[in-house]
């Protein structure tokens, strides 16, 4: 089924028919209108570029005299028309593709139209309304069993400013005129047949009444978007990131918002959808990368399943706690300085007991204080073993501890006992598998104990399931307190040839840098938005909630396709962060992408592991059955996984004019992308080679999924995870195992 548009003969004149006539004259008709909307778009930008310039001419300076305090206020003026203007000229020159895409036909006579961005004429009459706005709700919510006071719905499709096709939902027929234009087959199946790029296409168009009803919930508290694939949970949260900032733009605009997602290469998928929607101030990170505000880490690279399961309980904390108390020296030392010819002795233990006592009231890296404040006063008690708090001798006391302070030895001792210590520094000690034993009695087995050690040696950068760990560090230790002999920025190259000058300012900058104690080291925002929630482990929940203490929060996913091995154990992260905030739940229950030949296969894959499974209703059928098939049917002469690989993946191109993607286990990922790149395949850049992780939230026109059974098998979600490779499709699916008995097609039978 395709969209409306214009009909032609075979010889290629346009057809004369009564049905071709209507089309042509109501394509027109829409036209006209969006003619005027670019008309008074060019205006309105020609005016924004208009207060850009006067905005720069507001204060000129030669740079050869002094600001004087009345030219502050020129200044002050021209900045903020400069970003007023700048900021317009953002909106105004963002996608238009598709910039008015609705019209409703109300039973009063008023015709609206609905688009990106609100649109006013010269009488500040709107030519277009934000689909964000109250007034284009209808457009949404109505259906023929409450039409909300509309006639008629209909979506225009458009190639840049040029109207291509429309279809109608004809909502009330009873207040319908006679004459009435009714077109096409419906907007949304049509809209599901195009073909995909690698980038995720906005909904906003084709966004359906119970899609609508999560998008506009109100922000308070949690908003619990679940459903299974294919229902549009990520394109609905994210409209849901642009209505918010719409409706309480001060509020979260000011605040920020923090989208979530399980990857970087989903992240990249749906950077276009908020700037399409006329929003860019919405900050998106992959859910392993959370922490980069805190410590340096992009967190691409994954753990092995074990592994990363161990790494993302909430055991975890115990651990990190006890490594923090843990002194950084292999062996327990003592205190040995002389004082005045008396050798003054605080042994292993009195240091433990110190250590435990000031990391009690203090974070690690602001205990230095006090800890050599309790140094003091246990090696003062060891001089004076009569020594009684009342007594007067605050004097002798004083002197004392300033003679101890100056002590090169004192001081050696201080620094090894108590270093300040980083978080990325404290967490690479976990490569020492004795010291992860140590710490780890009655929380960790030894097994798990060698998985993760292992996980650090050698390692070449961060884990995304290091990322919590990391931020978990960074709220035990405390901010890396700043030297008091730091030199000032510059001074070390002063004998350069390069001039150099210095004020009062620059000398000052250190002090003024200060760390403020009561400062929170990481970003938080106002409304945090989670998708693919149910792979997020408990201590990245620890990990979001800093970030969203007091912010609302949407939060988006579906158990059948988790890769989190304990669920009870999630949900009570969850749970904790609630608390007692109201919370709001909404199901969509109707898969839009997947055929309901590809998801009837996939239903029977999942339920067969995980029988509560949220199994939606697919709408749409192909015709096309999905093939499992064996290197030998794909290429008999040579029946090896990477060449029957790249033999289907030649005729899934052949077939499909979008996307291809091809889903590997982790293991063999690599190796199947090399043999890709060898093959210099002709449309090779509408191919991607990816993980089941990374085909999260992802969709493709086609897929292959290769060793079903080995991508369960590398998953710490199991089969769940070939549920979510199998759900990727909008058209064909091909499997190709090794051979004709896999595990996985038992559960077909």
């Amino acid at each position: 089924m395709t969209h409306a548009q214009s009909e032609t003969s075979s010889d290629g004149v346009i057809d004369p028919s009564p049905a071709a006539s209507t089309l042509e004259h109501e394509l027109a008709t829409e036209q006209a209108h969006v003619d005027l909307v670019y008309a008074r778009l060019a205006e309105a930008t020609r005016s924004a570029q208009q207060v850009a310039k006067a905005g720069l001419s507001l204060y000129h300076s030669d740079r050869n005299s002094y600001v004087r305090e009345e030219d502050g206020t020129g200044l002050y003026e021209r900045d903020v028309f400069a970003f007023q203007a700048a900021r317009r000229l953002a909106v105004l020159d963002a996608e238009q593709e598709g910039l008015v895409f609705g019209r409703l036909d109300r039973t009063d006579g008023e015709v609206r139209y609905v688009g990106r961005i609100g649109v006013r004429d010269a009488d500040y009459e709107p030519l277009v309304i934000d689909w964000r706005a109250p007034a284009a709700e209808p457009f949404y919510r109505a259906t023929p069993s409450d039409p909300m006071q509309e006639i008629r719905r209909r979506v225009l499709h458009c190639r840049g400013d040029r109207v291509v096709g429309i279809e109608d939902d004809l909502l009330d027929g009873e207040n319908a005129d006679r004459e009435l234009a009714v077109i096409g087959e419906g907007a949304l199946l049509a809209a599901l047949t195009r073909a995909r790029d690698h980038t995720m296409r906005d909904i906003v168009a084709t966004i359906q009444a119970e899609q609508d009803e999560a998008i506009r919930a109100p922000y308070q508290g949690f908003t619990m978007i679940s459903g299974g694939p294919g229902t549009g949970k990520t394109v609905v949260a994210l409209h849901r990131a642009a209505y918010l900032l719409y409706s309480n733009r001060r509020r979260f605009e000011s605040g920020g918002v923090l989208v979530v997602g399980p990857s970087r290469v989903f992240m990249n998928y749906i950077a276009r959808v908020l700037p399409s929607l006329g929003e860019d101030s919405v900050t998106l990170r992959p859910i392993g990368a959370v922490a980069s505000d805190v410590v340096r880490i992009t967190g691409d690279r994954v753990d092995p399943p074990q592994a990363a399961a161990i790494k993302g309980s909430l055991r975890m904390v115990k651990v990190l706690r006890r490594l923090v108390h843990e002194p950084v020296q292999e062996i327990p030392l003592e205190l040995r300085i002389t004082v005045d010819g008396t050798v003054l002795v605080l042994p292993a233990a009195t240091l433990a007991r110190i250590r435990s006592h000031v990391l009690a009231h203090h974070k690690l890296n602001r205990g230095r204080e006090a800890a050599e404040k309790e140094l003091l006063a246990a090696l003062w008690r060891v001089r004076h073993t009569d020594f009684e708090e009342g007594s007067d001798n605050d004097h002798e006391r004083e002197e004392f501890n300033d003679r101890v302070s100056d002590l090169a030895s004192f001081k050696m001792f201080c620094n090894a006992w108590w270093p300040a210590v980083s978080a990325p520094t404290a967490l690479a000690r976990l490569a020492d598998v004795e010291l992860l034993k140590r710490i780890s009695t009655a929380v960790l087995s030894d097994a798990e104990c060698e998985l993760v050690s292992a996980s650090y040696r050698d390692a070449p950068d961060w884990t995304a399931a290091d990322g919590a760990l990391l931020d978990e560090l960074v709220h035990l230790l405390g901010p890396l307190p700043l030297l008091d002999d730091q030199d000032v920025s510059g001074l070390a190259d002063l004998d350069s040839e390069m001039p150099e000058v210095f004020t009062t300012a620059d000398l000052l900058t250190p002090a003024a840098r200060e760390a403020d104690p009561f400062e929170l080291p990481h970003e938080t925002y106002a409304h945090l938005l989670i998708d693919e929630a149910q792979d997020v482990s408990p201590m990245q929940w620890r990990m979001l909630r800093r970030r969203g203490a007091s912010a609302s929060w949407t939060i988006v996913g579906d158990p059948a396709q988790s890769s989190w091995i304990d669920a009870d154990e999630a949900n009570r992260a969850i749970e904790e962060i609630i608390g007692t905030a109201p919370v709001r739940h909404f199901r969509l229950s109707t898969n839009y992408r997947s055929p309901s030949e590809v998801f009837d296969l996939a239903a029977k894959v999942v339920v067969a592991d995980f029988p509560e499974a949220d199994l939606p209703t697919a709408v749409r059928s192909t015709g096309h059955e999905p093939r499992l098939l064996v290197p030998a049917d794909a290429i008999p002469e040579s029946p090896t996984i990477p060449a029957a690989m790249i033999n289907i993946i030649r005729a899934l191109l052949a077939e499909v004019e979008g996307t291809v993607g091809v889903i590997c286990p982790p293991s063999t990922k690599d190796e199947l992308a090399g043999h890709f790149e060898q093959a210099q395949l002709s449309d090779a850049e509408r191919v991607a080679v990816i993980t089941p992780l990374q085909a999260k939230g992802l969709e493709y026109d086609a897929v292959l999924v290769i060793t079903p059974d080995d991508i369960a098998a590398e998953s710490p979600g199991g089969v769940r995870a070939l549920y979510v490779a199998l759900t990727r499709p909008t058209q064909r699916l091909v499997t190709l195992d090794a051979a004709p008995g896999a595990n996985w097609r038992r559960s077909l039978e």
